[in-house]
């Protein structure tokens, strides 16, 4: 009798483990460190300007835009850059205009403006 039992116990445990756990394929949104790090080519044309931004840097603004593939990627980048743009704003709007110019200039549309003033969760 306890054989049984403990089967149905076991099936009950492996069941309930399954529909608790989340698939393989579900990951956590990108991290501001991944993009900080993605982007940092492109700090040299935010400080200093210059006509063209350099190669490095545009090819972090399209990798970015690649792994972006789902909501919350986007909105994580969004508020990363608006993070980046809040602390650059006590300094010079200079900054944020250049880093705003950044993806025209790669010949790339975001999804949204680089701004301190983008709403993020309005982003899909």
């Amino acid at each position: 009798m306890a054989a049984p039992r403990l089967a149905t116990l076991a099936l009950a445990v492996l069941v309930a483990a399954a529909v608790a756990s989340p698939p393989v394929a579900v990951r956590a949104a990108m991290s501001c460190t991944t993009v900080y790090n993605t982007l940092m080519p492109c700090l040299p044309f935010v400080q200093m300007g210059g006509a063209m931004p350099p190669k490095p840097c545009c090819g972090g603004i399209r990798s970015l835009l690649q792994q972006a593939n789902n909501t919350p990627d986007r909105r994580a980048i969004c508020g990363c850059l608006k993070n980046v743009a809040s602390s650059a704003a006590g300094g010079s709007s200079t900054y944020i205009d250049r880093a705003a110019a950044l993806p025209a200039k790669c010949g790339v549309t975001l999804p949204y403006k680089i701004s301190t003033n983008v709403n993020c969760n309005t982003i899909n």
